[in-house]
């Protein structure tokens, strides 16, 4: 069996999908509708840039999207390959609204709107330059849980991504992570600061929880063809009530996407297919468990030798 997963904030690269869009009129036309839903050229952004304006997080989550579904529906309608015979639908953070429209959950223009107030509320949670993120190399989530117990009265510090074995990502504040960073140095954990300006999935990003939470509330969430895989839970999900609630709640908790793809393979999954730019969850995948069949879609070849 098999899922298909999408990527999240990270994978923007200017030019991504642009094989596809020379390619296929199924993608200049949804570029197209994209710029109409969201008043500006993102299609000009996602293929010339500036790679600076792509990666303010306001457009980036659109993007991802975009280039997301794109694929996805090239895959479907050029290709005639049946992806939603897939066990699950997951996506990390924005993703996870990838996999929700492309399983039928949420329409496509919303989905775009959706993600341009989340980019947004996100990006302005806190002031710039006040929150920031930490990856931390080759350690549990165990052992950091620890040392964030121990040092609870001293800083705040939340851990956002449980990404793979041995990559945890941390938000927090800045003058809180600078502790952290020292904490870490002094018991030999190898640590990178992110190049981000925003401390995403940690309890600092409530304003974007307010916002999401009434923007959520307006959307219709259909009943979708696949079950998805919550960020929040790990665990699947097909009710679109329980889904929105979750999407809110995603916002300032951990995305567990390690324990998510443990949860589908103990639930016979031996293949996950990436669709959207970037190979980034193809590598947490494999990190995970190396016994795992990955395929990822980034270009048309890539979709003629894909066999589900």
């Amino acid at each position: 069996m098999f899922s298909v997963i999408f990527p999240g904030q990270g994978s923007q690269i200017v030019g991504m999908g642009k094989e596809f869009y020379d390619k296929f009129n199924i993608v200049k036309e949804l570029f197209k509708q994209a710029d109409d839903t969201l008043n500006f050229s993102i299609s000009e952004l996602i293929l010339e840039g500036p790679k600076e304006e792509l990666d303010l997080t306001t457009n980036t989550q659109p993007a991802i999207f975009l280039v997301s579904y794109s694929i996805f529906k090239v895959a479907k309608y050029e290709f005639k390959l049946d992806l939603n015979k897939a066990k699950y639908f997951a996506g990390h953070s924005l993703g996870e609204y990838s996999a929700l429209s492309c399983a039928g959950y949420l329409d496509f223009s919303d989905t775009l709107k959706i993600l341009r107030i989340r980019g947004d509320a996100m990006q302005n949670a806190v002031p710039k330059g006040q929150g920031g993120m930490v990856a931390v190399l080759g350690s549990t989530v165990d052992v950091i849980e620890k040392l964030l117990k121990e040092h609870k009265e001293n800083l705040k510090v939340q851990i956002a991504n449980d990404n793979s074995e041995g990559q945890i990502v941390l938000s927090g504040k800045i003058e809180d992570l600078e502790k952290l960073i020292q904490i870490l140095n002094d018991n030999s954990i190898k640590n990178i600061k992110l190049p981000v300006s925003a401390p995403f999935h940690c309890d600092l990003m409530n304003n974007a929880t307010k916002i999401m939470t009434e923007e959520l509330n307006k959307l219709n969430f259909k009943n979708g063809q696949n079950k998805l895989i919550s960020n929040v839970t790990a665990n699947e999900i097909k009710d679109p009530d329980e889904l929105k609630k979750l999407l809110i709640k995603q916002i300032e908790n951990r995305v567990r996407w390690r324990e998510s793809v443990i949860n589908m393979v103990e639930n016979d999954v031996n293949h996950f297919i990436e669709i959207g730019p970037g190979k980034v969850l193809s590598g947490l995948v494999k990190r995970i468990n190396r016994n795992l069949k990955i395929d990822t879609i980034n270009g048309q070849s890539d979709i003629e030798g894909l066999k589900i």
